[in-house]
């Protein structure tokens, strides 16, 4: 390509490109997977009125709305309505976020299965990972940030409460300190999780899944997991909570903490409650960073080497 006359804007595009183009190849290959698989691809709003009220998530404003800091609340609306397979790919926004890892705008995938949970999610997602990687890299094998990573077969799986007795030395199922817990999984656990394979941790405690059903086997867990990979957090995964009276008491305690801290209480989303009231079939979902699963197979440091723009 021909050079420019120096501009920050203009060259720094011009660098990005390579990376730019990958990153086209990555969507495409994302989409051939899940339209292969039979899943419908759809649009839901960006800008609207009721966001999920998640104590540690801030929606921007947008005049008398918000940008979207999830499609999750439409979608699972159209669970509701008959759709068995989903997917996304668009921009959310969260107030604040400014990073390596985190811009305020970023690129979102989400997809929803009805009669499925996390782990037919987890394996939606290695499913995915691998082919997104065959089809770019032609390899299961790369390299993150000189680090080497194999995606098959073997992805390390821990639970939370594992991870906690070897890393941070306490049971937060014993004795839930949220405080603590916050510290401690991004100071002592994310850290000291392996960096050469896929390591999915597993089984939350259930004050930290807000969207998530509780395990059947242990009431004190939720059905979540979060998926790493060389360090990247690239995904949170649920078994979808489908009560309408816990997921309104959950919402309630979550506007509660946000009032105590001055943040902004946001309205109760009426349609997503009576899409529960009605009835969502047992259902799994998952959100995942696609800008940073782009960052993985480009080896780059940095969310703003993989998109155009750095607003």
């Amino acid at each position: 390509m021909e050079s420019l006359p120096y501009s920050p804007d203009l060259n720094r595009l011009q660098e990005v490109r390579p990376a730019l183009e990958k990153r086209a190849a990555i969507l495409r290959a994302v989409r051939d997977f899940f339209h292969r698989h039979g899943f419908l691809e759809v649009d839901t709003p960006v800008r609207i009125r009721a966001p999920a009220p998640e104590e540690y998530i801030d929606a921007e404003p947008s005049g008398d709305c918000f940008l979207r800091t999830s499609p999750e609340l439409h979608m699972k609306r159209m669970l509701a309505a008959g759709y068995e397979k989903i997917f996304q790919i668009g921009p959310c926004f969260r107030a604040g976020e400014r990073g390596d890892r985190h811009r305020p705008e970023f690129a979102m995938l989400e997809w929803y299965r009805a009669h499925a949970d996390y782990s037919d999610i987890l394996l939606d997602t290695k499913a995915m990972i691998v082919s997104a990687a065959r089809a770019v890299l032609n390899t299961t094998s790369l390299t993150y940030q000189g680090r080497a990573i194999e995606l098959v077969p073997v992805w390390e799986h821990l639970t939370v409460q594992e991870a906690f007795l070897r890393w941070a030395r306490w049971d937060p199922l014993k004795k839930f300190d949220p405080d603590r817990f916050d510290e401690d999984l991004v100071t002592k656990v994310e850290p000291s999780l392996p960096r050469d394979v896929p390591t999915v941790l597993t089984d939350y405690p259930v004050e930290r899944a807000a969207l998530s059903r509780p395990s059947a086997k242990d009431p004190r867990v939720a059905e979540r997991w979060e998926l790493y990979i060389g360090g990247l957090e690239l995904a949170n995964a649920y078994s979808e909570l489908t009560d309408s009276a816990e997921q309104k008491q959950r919402f309630a305690h979550s506007r509660m903490l946000r009032e105590l801290e001055n943040k902004a209480a946001y309205p109760e989303d009426g349609d997503f409650i009576r899409a529960l009231e009605i009835g969502i079939p047992p259902s799994g979902g998952i959100a995942l960073g696609l800008d940073r699963l782009v960052m993985l197979l480009t080896d780059s440091a940095s969310i703003d080497d993989v998109t155009a723009f750095e607003e």
